[in-house]
């Protein structure tokens, strides 16, 4: 028997094949279908965004409230007794300026960020990946692709979430040490204090320029991303100076540390190529569209 050669194959020749077996109408049906699905996401991106600040405006005081009974049950479980005002003082006012950060944040950058005005726009781009045509503001504020939803929904969320996770993290991992404590524990627990405060503070700061359009957003959150990591090092030399600490709790301070860090470069690597590369970051915060 004789077998002739067999056809070259083209690249995605068995997609195509399997296309051109769907009907017409049904591939219409299936197109039509996914436009309405992805139009159904968007509305729900919008609506969710649109319910985000209401949502931190009605939810600050009871972030106060929670935290400090939080930090409350925290103090009475301290590894030593606090037996004076002083020594209360000392470990209260660090849990009460966590719990203030955020809602310092978002007021200040409310204040500071008013809704719809674009005068800081920066006078030169310092994201040069792809090739952009410059459009004016206004016609970005009307493209379809203007505003902090869809994917972008996401990263707004993130925002917020980090500030429960790394006070959570905080109360869950550093005990209450008074001034009365070793001098190591109370470097750990000031160290580790001031740099939840910090965080807290300024990625509220970047929620807000995100949710409002700032322009500087994404530069705002780059500094904070590389704002995040130098402060997670300088705790860990701050903390490694101290005299007489144990192992152990260097060993588990390293790896909380480093678990921070990795976060930090987790977020970097997501969200990085996203603010530069996506269609919606460019109109939103850069006014520019695709060339």
């Amino acid at each position: 028997m004789h077998v002739g050669r067999l056809p070259d194959r083209k690249p995605n020749g068995g997609k195509g094949i399997f296309l051109m077996m769907v009907p017409q109408r049904y591939r219409t049906a299936l197109f039509q279908a996914f436009l309405r699905y992805a139009a159904s996401l968007e509305r729900k991106s919008r609506a969710l965004v649109g319910a985000l600040r209401p949502f931190v405006d009605r939810a600050i005081p009871y972030w106060i409230l929670g935290w400090l009974a939080l930090a409350a049950l925290r103090m009475v479980s301290a590894p030593a007794p606090i037996a004076s005002f002083t020594e209360f003082a000392s470990v209260f006012l660090p849990y009460a300026m966590i719990a203030l950060a955020p809602p310092l944040g978002f007021r200040l950058a409310e204040a500071a960020f008013p809704a719809g005005v674009d005068k800081w726009e920066p006078q030169f781009r310092l994201a040069f990946v792809g090739r952009w045509e410059a459009i004016d503001r206004d016609s970005a504020r009307r493209h379809p692709m203007f505003g902090p939803v869809g994917f972008m929904a996401s990263l707004l969320i993130g925002l917020l979430l980090n500030v429960v996770l790394r006070s959570g993290e905080f109360l869950i991992a550093v005990p209450a040490v008074s001034m009365a404590g070793p001098d190591w524990a109370r470097a750990i627990f000031l160290a580790m204090a001031f740099e939840v405060v910090a965080m807290n503070f300024l990625y509220l700061v970047c929620f807000v320029m995100a949710l409002r359009t700032i322009p500087l957003f994404p530069r705002m959150l780059a500094l904070t991303w590389m704002f995040d990591i130098a402060l997670q090092l300088t705790t860990a030399g701050v903390v490694k100076s101290q005299a007489d600490l144990p192992a152990e709790v260097a060993t588990a301070l390293v790896e909380l540390l480093q678990g921070n860090i990795t976060k930090v470069l987790i977020s970097v690597a997501v969200w990085l190529p996203y603010l530069l590369l996506s269609d919606r970051v460019n109109v939103t915060y850069r006014s520019r569209l695709p060339a």
